[in-house]
């Protein structure tokens, strides 16, 4: 029961306030991060000199940087191509529209390529994932040796001890994650803010940076190195995909009105700050982030920063446990567990198999790179290629589904466009330096989800060749004398009309059937969800046979038996204590039939073997199930 005097208004604006608090903790940990290396990398890892004129033109870069990438392009326009509220690269593909009937050949190869590139935008956001936590929390880490050098050979250990302990509480859900964290993340950007405002006061010309005529000036002083040095620029935009992705787990308004109240001018004072503490003292360029703090400092500091960049790594895990349930309900991965952590937000999820590889990935990577300069040389293409992937995807969902005019659609999108590709011909020539592994890692996701999409049409048409229709079957059912049994039966079936091979297979060993059959087909809509409403559709085929088609989002996890208990309609029920389900349980054989590569029928096959059962993924009740076993060659 709500409280006496509180109207409908100031409860909205409650709960807004209350997600935006959770988004400060879960979406803009990355982006909050990248003051402990952006700075430091932008300079000496390009050799460019610690001048006040090149300080000016670094500065100005990531002002605009923030203005136009995450203000502009992400936060008013990206967000905006949401679909029934979920964001992310995946949610940006399912908006574009498929080729019709009428379109030409030409047409349908184009549509089928911006899918194509979208599946490999996403699959670069599992090598961001692996990458975040990583380097975020590496670098915290390290500003032990600015405290207390004889702890610096300790900074590795402790960073994997911190990753551990990060990815053992994902369990809790990003929504009690996001209420732990939310505080400490506005203490976050409070600190940042602060200490940029007592360096800015010492040096306020630092905030002429604001004009862009200094970066163009930088640019051009630098030739090359300038250039390149945009690779470590870009670090300060790095967590605006994961942002995007993040929009299902707290809503659009809320992650607005954290960036523009909070994160936006925290950054802003900060990196001005640097700037001051740099034209000051050139030689702090080694860590100018703790060398902004006073030496009592230090420590509480280095705490605080620790605990954010574990904050910095959530926005990246959620994101990837949003993109696989996408994938996994879209068909573009195996069935695999997916816990749901929320009751009033269906976008909170937790995927247990993501989350232990994640872990691991991040870890090697520690060990393997040992320090946050060598990690941020990996760091930036995934990012910089996927966001231009979303500037094209963007393009299209304008013209198709909001009607913009080429021009208007156009604009937006090439002012963008330039600047992602700015950024991304800059993070190229990180390649031979460790950049090569996030494109190697997006390569791998793109090969197992293009094989698992296809590897399942390949299944179907070989199960559906042939294949009995349920007409004809219920007609010599109920010409023959076979006995029926009392009782209910549920056979999954995937393709509505059609007879499921575990019912023939059943009919013919056994003879004989229930009295009551429901044939129960789960489709994936290319929305988020489907209003209960519209979740079922049952017809009476007549000789106690009746069809169901329950429809999900590719954001909700089908729960069958749930489903058939809801459904009211004439003539059908379910006894969820007694009814039978009996589905079938395919062995994929890999052959040289025409369909796929060989190599590619036994990675199908592989992956098929280790998807989470089908009985697990609709919820039916182990005691109640009966898995009837075909083999398929493909």
């Amino acid at each position: 029961m709500s409280r006496p005097g509180k109207s409908p208004a100031s409860r909205s604006a409650a709960a807004r306030s209350a997600l935006a608090l959770g988004a400060l903790g879960i979406v803009y940990g990355d982006i909050g991060t990248s003051p402990l290396y952006a700075m430091r990398e932008s300079f000496e890892g390009h050799d460019i000199a610690v001048i006040q004129e090149n300080i000016l033109g670094v500065l100005s870069l990531i002002f605009w940087s923030l203005m136009i990438v995450i203000s502009i392009k992400y936060v008013v326009f990206v967000m905006r191509a949401d679909n029934e509220g979920e964001g992310g690269i995946l949610a940006l593909t399912a908006l574009v529209k498929p080729a019709g009937p009428d379109d030409g050949k030409r047409a349908k190869r184009a549509r089928w390529m911006l899918i194509l590139v979208g599946l490999f935008g996403t699959a670069l956001l599992y090598g961001d994932g692996m990458i975040t936590p990583a380097i975020s929390v590496l670098s915290a880490v390290e500003g032990i040796h600015v405290a207390t050098p004889a702890l610096e050979p300790y900074a590795v250990p402790i960073s994997v001890v911190i990753l551990i302990g990060l990815f053992a509480i994902q369990r809790r859900g990003t929504g009690t994650i996001g209420a732990m964290f939310g505080p400490i993340m506005v203490a976050w950007f409070s600190t940042l803010a602060l200490l940029g405002i007592a360096h800015i006061i010492g040096e306020p010309g630092v905030l002429a940076s604001v004009n862009p005529a200094h970066a163009i000036t930088y640019l051009g002083n630098n030739g090359v190195d300038g250039f390149l040095s945009l690779g470590s620029v870009f670090l300060v935009v790095t967590g605006s995909e994961a942002l995007y992705a993040d929009m299902g787990h707290f809503g659009k308004v809320p992650i607005q009105m954290g960036w523009f109240a909070v994160v936006l001018p925290a950054l802003s004072l900060h990196y001005f700050g640097q700037g001051a503490l740099l034209i000051g003292d050139p030689g702090a360029i080694d860590n100018p982030f703790f060398r902004m703090a006073p030496t009592w400092a230090l420590w509480p500091l280095l705490i605080m920063a620790t605990i954010a960049t574990v904050i910095a790594s959530q926005a990246l895990i959620s994101g990837a446990f949003s993109l696989t349930m996408q994938a996994v309900q879209l068909g573009y991965l195996p069935r695999t567990r997916i816990l749901h952590t929320s009751e009033t937000e269906s976008g909170q999820v937790y995927v247990p198999a993501i989350n232990w590889l994640l872990m691991v990935a991040c870890v090697g990577l520690v060990l393997g790179f040992r320090s946050s300069s060598g990690l941020a040389a990996a760091y930036g293409i995934a990012v910089a290629m996927t966001m231009v992937i979303t500037t094209v995807l963007f393009f299209t969902v304008t013209r198709d589904r909001w009607n913009w005019s080429p021009a208007r659609a156009g604009l937006i999108a090439g002012l963008i466009i330039i600047v992602d590709i700015s950024y991304f011909g800059a993070n190229l020539f990180k390649i031979p330096h460790g950049g090569w592994f996030p494109i190697v890692t997006g390569l791998v996701i793109f090969v197992l989800m293009t094989t698992w999409k296809r590897g399942r049409e390949l299944l179907a048409y070989h199960l559906n060749t042939g294949q009995l229709p349920l007409e004809r079957f219920i007609a010599n059912v109920a010409e023959s004398s076979s006995p029926r049994v009392r009782g209910q039966a549920v056979y999954m079936s995937r393709l509505v009309g059609s007879t499921p091979p575990a019912l023939l297979a059943n009919f013919r060993h056994n003879e004989t059937l229930h009295e009551d059959i429901a044939i129960v087909t789960v489709l994936v809509d290319h929305i988020p969800t489907v209003p209960g409403a519209r979740r079922a559709a049952v017809e009476n085929l007549g000789a106690g046979f009746h069809q169901v088609v329950l429809t999900y989002g590719y954001m909700e996890s089908p729960d069958v038996p749930a489903a058939l208990h809801n459904i009211v309609a004439r003539g059908f029920g379910i006894d969820l204590g007694t009814t039978h389900y009996v589905l079938g349980r395919e062995t994929v054989l890999a052959t040289d039939i025409p369909g796929m590569a060989l190599w590619r029928d036994r990675l199908f096959s592989l992956m098929a073997r280790n998807a989470t059962n089908a009985s697990r993924h609709f919820r039916l009740p182990a005691q109640q199930c009966l898995e009837v076993g075909v083999q398929v060659e493909i």
